[in-house]
This record gives structure tokens, sequence and C-alpha cells, in this order.
């Protein structure tokens, strides 16, 4: 079987490059079939890969400079040989299948369209988050990379994400919801007000507004908001999650069961969707065990054909909505 090529950004990410490195050599060891090309600085490479044994999976892609994360994302076009834009180089050069990176969302997000470009028929691509609800997992688009969209952003976000759900989460006709302030039609602002009629017509199992208490109940499978408001309710669970566990503690219980779902950890990172290579975002603050679940789930991206399905399902929408 071949092996999937999985091009990492080593110099993305706070704790880079020693817990990118570090989940690189974890990944390899855990995940069948895969090649990592550790892209960055290769005397800063080799000094994190002393000791840990010769691997025939993993290989080192030099990258002269680094993307700080306090950088504005159009710093890309001038740092041309960073890592990240390296590792999207090798992807389109057809030295990979796939890019993980743990770096500044921004220039990820604009490094990929001046690198790769868009999916025909997708306005804008949305970093879509794997979140928990009381019965499994929900996803959440977009959670962070556009913070100002319009109506018909939001139907592609739909698009992609009930996609996604369906072939990762392994869910069957998922529903979409329209986070809002109420669960009436009508609620909202003028972007969700115009958002919803779009939705309503599109061929998607759209469930109508969903409010922000109902999403962790398991009310939708793929829940649509803009950026702004996606990496609020992302950043908000996360600091609540936080906290949940801090007063478990300090009251005595055992919390080793309950991590699991409530640890971004766990879930590694999530996709950019609308761009036609699998690339794969993890949290700034990821560390090894995030990086290694992170080239888990690229893995798993490229085998089921991500990219392919929701180009192919786009040919549905032409004609009957506007995209």
């Amino acid at each position: 079987m071949k092996k999937i090529t999985i091009a990492l950004d080593v110099m993305g990410g706070d704790f880079a490059p020693r817990e990118i490195v570090k989940g690189a050599i974890e990944a390899v060891d855990c995940v069948e079939n895969i090649q990592i090309l550790l892209v960055g600085e290769p005397g800063v490479i080799y000094k994190e890969l002393e000791n840990t044994g010769e691997r025939d999976n993993i290989e080192v892609l030099p990258a002269s400079q680094k993307i700080e994360a306090y950088e504005k994302p159009s710093i890309v076009k001038q740092k041309k040989d960073s890592s990240l834009m390296v590792a999207l180089e090798a992807v389109k050069e057809g030295k990979a299948e796939a890019v993980v990176t743990a770096g500044n969302t921004g220039a990820v997000l604009l490094g990929a369209l001046l690198s790769w470009g868009k999916i025909e028929g997708i306005s804008r691509p949305a970093l879509a988050a794997s979140m928990p609800h009381r019965e499994g997992r929900f996803i959440l688009l977009d959670a962070g990379a556009n913070v100002d969209c319009r109506p018909h952003h939001l139907l592609h976000f739909a698009i992609m994400g009930s996609i996604y759900a369906s072939l990762v989460l392994h869910i069957n006709n998922p529903r979409v919801g329209l986070l809002n302030i109420g669960e009436e039609t009508g609620k909202g602002n003028s972007l969700t007000h115009s958002a919803y009629q779009l939705l309503e017509k599109a061929p998607l199992n759209f469930v109508g507004n969903v409010e922000g208490k109902d999403i962790f109940a398991g009310t939708a499978d793929v829940v649509v908001c803009d950026g702004f408001v996606g990496n609020v309710v992302l950043k908000s669970n996360e600091g609540l999650a936080q906290l949940a566990l801090y007063y478990l503690k300090k009251l005595g219980m055992d919390v080793e069961k309950i991590i699991p779902y409530l640890d971004y950890a766990e879930y590694g990172g999530a996709p950019f969707l609308g761009v036609p290579y699998v690339l794969i975002k993890g949290h700034g603050r990821s560390n090894a065990k995030a990086i290694r679940q992170a080239i888990a789930v690229a893995k798993e991206a490229v085998e089921v054909d991500i990219i392919g399905k929701i180009t192919s399902a786009l040919s549905r929408f032409k004609g009957g909505v506007s995209l």
C-alpha cells in the first residue's frame, strides 16, 4: 500500500519546534502507512531528532524562514521560503498529499490561497472545527478564518460541512443548523436572515436556527456561522471546559475519564475546507499529542478523498442554488 506523505510545518505554533517534531515521531510510530516531511530549518530539526532513533518514514525538507504568530497574514508574500509556504508548495508539486500546521491562522489561509487557489464554486475556504455534544461530535464552521461574511459564504460553509460530517464523522444525511440568537425564523441580523433563505432552498438537511445553548445538546451535526462568531464559540467552549475541569478537580473528583471528551488535543486539528488539497490547522498551542492526532486527521482526509468529494458534490448545487 502506498504511503500517504504529509508535509508538517515544524516552525509553526507556540511550542514549535520541539512539540511538533515530537508529535511527528509519535505519529510515524502509531499511524500506519504515512511518510512525514519535516519542513523547517534543518539544523533546528536535526537537533530535535537527536536520540530519537532513525526512521525511514521521516524526511527533512529545508526552509530558511518562519512566520511568527504576531505577523500579519500578508507576510507570506515576503517569506516565500518560510516553513509554511515550502510545505504548501510541496503539496502543489506532488511531493506530499497534505499539510499540517499549527501556525498563524490568517497566514495559513492566505498562503494556501496564494499557493493553491480555491475549489471552483467556493467563494471562501472555511475552518471546520470538530466539537463535542451529548451524543458525539458536530462540525462548527467557520471557526475563525473569515470574520466578515456574506450570506452565500454561509451557504458554501454548510455544503462543505455537510459533506465533511458525512465522510469523516460518518453521519448519514447530516443536520445543518444556522447559529443564531433564537430558534424562530426571522431572528438575528441581516446576515442570518439572508443566509436562512439560501439554506432553506438548498438540497441540505437544514433544521433551521440553533441557539448557542443547543449546539452542545446535539441539535445539529453541522453548525454554520461567520468566523468571528465561530471563533468566539470555539474559544469560549475551550475556556469553559478548562473551568469545569478545574472545579471538578478541586472537588476531588476523578476527571481522567472526562478529559478525552473535552481536550482539544484529542481531535488534533481542523481542516480548511474549500482549498484544492488537504490542509489541517492545529491549535496554536498544539502539543505533541495534538500534532499526532492532526496528522491522523490529515491521513484520513486524504484516504476518503474529501477534496474530490466536495468538488463533485458542488455540481449538485449549480443551477438550483447560486454559487
